[in-house]
Order: structure tokens, then C-alpha cells, then sequence
């Protein structure tokens, strides 16, 4: 019967299904959680710039001008060089 309880006991300690690995398990899904709240978040900030984009003409071109450099014909570009 002793016998019979220890190998019980090693199991539920130690193997497949055992304390220490659904603890290990219960860590990895919280850590993936996170990450998944963290994407969440990037994915809405990437969304409404989306939806900005598409709407307003002024975004595209505010965007244009500062990744870009872009100018109008109108426009006189003067570059500030600071030493």
C-alpha cells in the first residue's frame, strides 16, 4: 500500500500532468496574455492611423512631408543644418 502511495505521490509531483508542469503552463499563458494585450494595443494604434489616412487628405499629406520630405510647387525648402 506504501508502495502504491508513493508512486501516487512521484507522479503527481514529478511527470506529465504534475504540479510543476501546470505551473509551467499556467507562467507561459500569462506571459502570452501580455504579449497578446501588447499586440492588441499596437494593432488599435495601427487601425486608427489606418482609418486617419483614409480619411483625411491633410494626414497624407502631413505624412508625405515629414517621411518623404515632399514640397509644394509654392513652397520654398530651407534646410537647417545645426553643428
Amino acid at each position: 500500500m506504501v508502495v502504491v502511495i508513493l508512486l501516487l505521490q512521484v507522479r503527481l509531483w514529478v511527470g506529465e500532468g504534475s504540479f510543476a508542469q501546470v505551473w509551467a503552463l499556467e507562467q507561459s499563458i500569462a506571459e502570452q496574455r501580455e504579449e497578446n494585450a501588447e499586440l492588441a494595443t499596437r494593432n488599435e494604434r495601427l487601425y486608427a492611423e489606418v482609418r486617419n489616412l483614409r480619411n483625411e487628405q491633410g494626414a497624407v499629406e502631413e505624412r508625405a512631408r515629414m517621411n518623404l520630405g515632399l514640397i509644394r510647387d509654392d513652397e520654398t525648402f530651407f534646410l537647417v543644418v545645426e553643428n
